[in-house]
């Protein structure tokens, strides 16, 4: 009975983990595609840019990943993911660039 109990509770618990995490991640899209990311990003194909899931790979060891992705974000980039630039995204605040980068890194 005991071990019925305790399998129902990790259940439980991993089902609330999930829905936050769907949550969370159906925010950073709803972000992305407020903030017209998603117009030359697409989240699993290169499109314009490339893909946030590639993003997401090509950062994830880097122990400064949010920061530098956040100034990314923020001030552009020019000729790390080939020959088109990503201008800079001066609509997005710090704290958003910041729930970008974030978000983007969770996409690995």
């Amino acid at each position: 009975m005991k071990s019925k109990s305790y399998a129902a509770l990790v259940l439980a618990g991993t089902l609330a983990f999930t829905g936050a995490a769907r949550a969370e991640s159906a925010q950073g899209l709803a972000l992305a595609q407020k903030q017209n990311c998603m117009s030359c990003h697409s989240v699993t194909r290169q499109f314009m840019g490339p893909s946030l899931h590639d993003v997401a790979a090509k950062y994830a060891t880097r122990s400064d990943a949010v920061v530098y992705l956040t100034r990314k974000i923020t001030e552009g980039s020019a000729g790390v993911w080939g020959p088109v630039p990503m201008p800079a995204n001066t609509q997005v605040t710090q704290d958003e660039a910041m729930s970008l980068a974030s978000w983007i890194l969770t996409l690995k």
